[in-house]
């Protein structure tokens, strides 16, 4: 078997499903002044890719190039403010905007967001927990019910697969992880975790135990209460 990595359109393929059965980005730009949906508009944030997706990309569509640094159209913004100071092994992007996007053609990281592979402490991938800066902004964040089971089964699978030839990315997202825990127990606040058997677990920051709930119990965070 070869790493997903090596053939980014079969990678693209089976990554593919959107995250909600609705488009969850007409949810939450009315409340971005920009118009866009949060995850789409680059003051906000911005997309990450693998090199192998860069060198697939550049190549076959102009909806990309490198970020510059100056891609904010107001109140200018940098890695270290926007949480994206990334790897070696990966690019940060920028792209013309979502009235050109193409879906075939969205990197990695739109296609996650606002997710990331949530790693115990002793280093198990049990399923997807979300990027906290995100509680204000993200639509889904405030209604993780609507995450479909076929996203989520498409998204542990392709993670199982690219942590089998990356183990760099297991740390990295292990460290994103230990980060998650450290800020939600200085909040004495749990997290939830969409888990890789299809249910979703409150997880306790301090000891990780693990509370199955369902999605009607789970926080809803401003505007979207």
């Amino acid at each position: 078997m070869s790493s997903p990595l090596q053939d980014i359109c079969s990678f693209y393929n089976h990554f593919d499903a959107p995250i909600t059965a609705l488009d969850c980005g007409t949810k939450c730009a009315p409340y971005n002044p920009s118009g866009k949906p949060f995850c789409c508009d680059i003051c906000h944030a911005v997309p990450v890719a693998y090199q192998q997706e860069w060198d697939y990309l550049k190549n076959r569509t102009d909806l990309w190039h490198e970020w510059s640094g100056d891609e904010c159209t107001h109140d200018p913004v940098n890695p270290e403010d926007l949480k994206v100071d990334a790897p070696e092994h990966l690019l940060l992007l920028a792209c013309r905007g979502p009235a050109f996007c193409q879906r075939e053609y969205r990197a990695s990281s739109c296609r996650q967001f606002p997710f990331f592979p949530y790693v115990t402490s002793n280093y198990r991938f049990i399923g997807l927990a979300y990027y906290w800066d995100f509680e204000p902004t993200c639509w889904v964040i405030s209604n993780l019910g609507e995450v479909t089971d076929t996203y989520r089964k498409s998204f542990v699978s392709m993670y199982d697969e690219i942590f089998n030839y990356r183990f760099d990315e297991y740390e990295s997202y292990a460290a994103i992880s230990e980060e998650m825990r450290e800020h939600f127990l200085s909040q004495n606040r749990r997290f939830p975790v969409l888990h890789r058997n299809g249910g979703i677990y409150l997880i306790s920051p301090g000891n990780e135990n693990q509370r199955r709930t369902i999605a009607p119990r789970l926080r809803r965070f401003a505007p979207y209460c």
